[in-house]
């Protein structure tokens, strides 16, 4: 895939980024077979311009938390906070306005059977 080259525009309308979470739920996870799902809506997000990146992340166990305010960095494993729901992935799309991420969104909640956070950048 070729290096992201910022946002792209159409005549005068610059297309808005936006970070899609996926979250799972450690006490109710979303079925683990939805790889193929994902990949067909993956595909479409890049043929009709949406896609800017994308990555599953590894489980929270694999987490290293550095905190450097101190005089001397502190390394912690395990997760920032212990919580049942936790980041299992993320998106980051362009879309002309927040109706259209919300709309993918939607699809994307019920193509991974997961919950989704849309955030824009700043």
């Amino acid at each position: 895939m070729a290096a992201y080259e910022g946002p792209q525009t159409t005549g005068d309308d610059p297309k808005m980024q936006y970070l899609v979470s996926v979250i799972d739920d450690k006490s109710n996870p979303g079925s683990t077979d939805r790889q193929p799902a994902i990949s067909a809506f993956n595909e479409r997000l890049i043929a009709e311009g949406y896609w800017v990146f994308a990555g599953g992340l590894a489980d929270t166990d694999a987490a290293t938390v550095i905190d450097n305010r101190g005089e001397q960095a502190v390394f912690s494993d395990g997760p920032f906070v212990e919580t049942k729901e936790y980041l299992a992935g993320v998106w980051v799309w362009e879309a002309p306005d927040l109706d259209v991420a919300l709309k993918l969104a939607t699809e994307a909640s019920k193509i991974c059977d997961r919950k989704i956070e849309v955030r824009p950048f700043q």
